[in-house]
């Protein structure tokens, strides 16, 4: 077991050293199993495709085994290192050494590269693929670079120049913007607007749609208009005659029960209409004969 926890046996003293070495076991546990040797085991991804001597199976790029890492020299200072692997397809193993020399890795063991022991291409095929190559690159990709040339040339011949068309184009651009913000703030102070509102631009476009909507808001609300104007007209009751309203309203005076005709006609909003309508004619008509008599004793009081 290895001493990666913080428990010491009750007979462990600092004399004995540390764990790992007071309980026999390496601090890499059992990857240094063969350390005396030399070897450690490590994780080792294959650098290219290959194939194995053993079984003559392909192995692809990226696969990883548990390698056994052995120092087998020395490139002047940088260490040249081997490692063993066993094919996970048969039990045979191969060997790869780094090369410090040319910064590669080197088969050594039972096993080749994919261009090594890989089946020869059809040289037809090889052809094809040459051919197309070449009509790609004269047709695609060399009008395409030379075309980027020119309009790299063309933008970099006289920067300054370009530089102040930019500048200059900018600050027009900065004038406009302040102008239209400084028209849109005094209309914002005007009308109690949020400072933070976006105003419409003023097109003949945004003119248009505001146009449609002011003559689509006046016809509804002429048609409410109407629709209400129709609703009053049929709610409205005929009123009665002179004769009626002059004898309903001389009953309503002599009899003592006109409160209880007002209550109830409080009840009704018809009714009540009613109420209103003889009591301002009432008014009306009698303002109208007291005129006509004072007008007349008046005139007696001259003779």
């Amino acid at each position: 077991m290895q001493g990666f926890n913080k428990y010491y046996p009750p007979d462990w003293d600092p004399s004995k050293g540390g764990l790992n070495k007071y309980q026999g076991k390496h601090a890499l546990g059992d990857r240094a199993r063969k350390i005396d040797k030399g070897i450690l085991i490590v994780r080792f991804e294959l650098p290219f495709n290959i194939w194995c001597g053993t079984c003559n199976n392909h192995i692809g790029m990226g696969v990883r085994y548990n390698a056994e890492k052995k120092k087998i020299g020395n490139y002047y200072s940088t260490p040249i290192y081997s490692f063993r692997c066993k094919c996970h397809l048969c039990d045979g193993w191969f060997e790869i050494q780094t090369d410090p020399k040319n910064t590669a890795y080197v088969v050594t063991e039972d096993t080749d590269k994919e261009s090594g022991n890989a089946p020869p291409l059809d040289p037809l095929v090889a052809l094809e693929k040459t051919t197309e190559a070449e009509r790609l690159l004269n047709e695609v990709q060399k009008p395409r670079i030379e075309s980027l040339q020119s309009v790299s040339e063309h933008y970099n011949a006289d920067p300054y120049t370009l530089s102040t068309r930019v500048r200059k184009r900018f600050r027009e651009d900065k004038k406009v913007e302040q102008k239209k913000r400084a028209a849109d703030d005094t209309l914002k102070g005007r009308y109690g607007l949020p400072s933070e509102l976006a105003l419409v631009e003023d097109d003949d476009k945004a003119k248009e749609e505001a146009k449609e909507q002011w003559l689509k808001a006046n016809q509804e609300r002429a048609l409410r208009e109407s629709a209400k104007r129709r609703r009053i007209s049929s709610e409205v009751i005929s009123i009665p005659g002179s004769s009626s309203t002059s004898s309903s309203l001389s009953s309503s005076r002599a009899t003592p029960k006109a409160g209880l005709s007002s209550a109830s006609s409080k009840s009704n909003p018809l009714a009540s209409l009613r109420a209103r309508i003889l009591q301002n004619t009432a008014a009306k008509h009698s303002s109208l004969a007291f005129g006509s008599i004072s007008s007349g004793s008046s005139g007696l009081r001259k003779g």
